[in-house]
């Protein structure tokens, strides 16, 4: 049998491709959107792709299965479990739907269903067991969002991404059930999950890329958990706001998600070019915020590339916005990707940073500022407060006299700010509140100040702080 796994290091996303080295078919579960490196591995190892199969309804990513289907002409395996609401609404192609205990086989791999419902009624866990090895024992199971390293998958996603009232607490109940099941396996079974830590679909897992039943049963807090009513309080408290476009997500993969666009986007060679674009085009400047602070064109919002790039533009920038990019060259296609992977796919233009920085009369920029500096402003009235930081941060301490809008928010609660101020904001450490810093200007809050460090670095200071 051949393994391999995939990490998307900006979602936090597991995939994972299985093949038969015997009859040579392969397998991809739970594919991402861009499917290039399963058709690289595939072509080195001399498999040919013929299935692919999903966990549940994905919230966080687009699925490849329909974009393995285009070029590979696979089998796509999903589930047919849950009521209709939960239901995959699948028209044309090769669908297998499948039920608790159902099974299919690639080559002398066998994979059998389990119906794990918790993190969404639909969801399913693959069991693998390696017939060409001999074996009568599974040597593994796929769970998706189910069981991860050290935790479980959060129930509330239905309910506060598209809006299913009662579901979370529904889903709690059914993940105490699903996990008694989970505690029947083996100990040697291996786990193979679908996200690591970084993705929103838990609270707290682990960077460990796999695990054992035995491993979780020592050490995982919910299968420890023997109390129902206990388990289902611990679960749903302290899950924080799913990003915004989780529910765009589950809508797009529930029908099927659209295939991806090859088409090339203009590159643009002056800043005079952007004046075609109309007020639903979103100007992304994806450089680092420093770089952003000195110097940039107005109106440009600040998302810089790097890790929480995917996450902050699924919450920031709309699915009925065109987007233009501020990129450099070199990393032009995997911002794109990042992009395409959540859905994100109107791009209409792109421009080198440095081309943007010719005409001074169309660039702005903001003071970064240190603790000490915005103690000293705090005094004076001219000067308000803002703090990006989401809600639990806020409730666990905060500067006195500050206004809490939390990032993903901020363009939804600007008549709430007070005109005519200089604007002081700050996160946690100073990421989030340069991406806020942009959007206040961007949205007519020019003279904004961002503070270098942010809550972390007041704290230090010994500034203080009330609850």
């Amino acid at each position: 049998m051949f393994f391999r796994s995939f990490f998307d290091e900006n979602l936090a996303q597991m995939s994972y491709l299985v093949g038969c080295q015997r009859t040579k078919e392969a397998v991809v579960i739970d594919p991402a959107r861009c499917i290039d490196p399963y058709l690289k591995m595939a072509k080195e190892k001399g498999l040919k792709i013929v299935a692919s199969a999903e966990t549940h309804i994905h919230a966080d990513f687009l699925s490849g299965s329909r974009e393995l289907a285009r070029q590979c002409n696979v089998t796509i395996y999903v589930s047919d479990e849950g009521d209709q609401s939960s239901k995959y609404r699948v028209d044309g192609g090769d669908y297998r739907l499948l039920k608790d205990g159902s099974e299919f086989k690639l080559g002398l791999i066998e994979f059998k269903v389990m119906h794990t419902p918790g993190h969404t009624p639909e969801s399913i866990s693959f069991i693998l067991t390696d017939k060409g090895a001999d074996s009568s024992q599974p040597m593994g199971v796929f769970t998706g969002d189910f069981v991860f390293v050290g935790e479980i998958g959060r129930p509330d996603l239905l309910e506060k991404s598209t809006g299913i009232a009662g579901s979370a607490d529904t889903g709690a109940r059914q993940m105490f059930q699903s996990l008694q099941k989970f505690k029947q396996f083996p100990d040697f079974l291996q786990v193979w999950p679908g996200h690591g830590a970084g993705s929103a679909c838990g609270k707290a897992l682990g960077a460990v890329p796999m695990s054992t039943v035995g491993y979780e049963k020592l050490n995982n807090w919910a299968l420890k958990e023997e109390d129902k009513e206990s388990f289902i309080k611990t679960l749903q408290s302290g899950q924080s706001n799913p990003p915004k476009y989780f529910g765009m997500m589950k809508k797009l993969n529930k029908m099927g998600p659209p295939l991806v666009n090859e088409k090339e986007i203009d590159k643009l060679e002056t800043p005079e070019e952007l004046e075609k674009y109309g007020s639903n085009t979103v100007l992304l400047d994806t450089r680092k915020p420093a770089d952003f602070a000195k110097g940039h064109l107005k109106g440009a919002i600040n998302i810089p590339f790097n890790q929480s790039f995917t996450n902050w533009a699924g919450e920031l920038i709309g699915y009925d916005q065109d987007i233009v990019l501020i990129a450099n060259e070199e990393i032009l296609e995997k911002v794109k990707e990042s992009f395409s992977s959540i859905g994100l796919d109107r791009f209409v233009s792109s421009i080198e940073p440095t081309l943007t920085l010719l005409d001074p009369q169309r660039l702005e920029s903001y003071e970064e500022v240190n603790v000490q500096k915005m103690y000293d402003l705090l005094h004076d009235d001219n000067f308000h407060l803002i703090d990006v930081r989401n809600q639990l941060e806020w409730d666990e301490g905060r500067i006195e006299g500050a206004d809490h809008k939390v990032l993903s928010e901020l363009v939804n609660h600007l008549d709430e700010i007070p005109k005519g101020k200089t604007y002081l904001v700050h996160c946690r450490s100073g990421a989030r509140s340069a991406i806020a810093a942009s959007l206040l200007q961007a949205n007519g809050y020019k003279d904004v100040k961002n503070v270098k460090g942010g809550y972390l670095a007041w704290m230090k200071e010994k500034f203080p702080v009330t609850n």
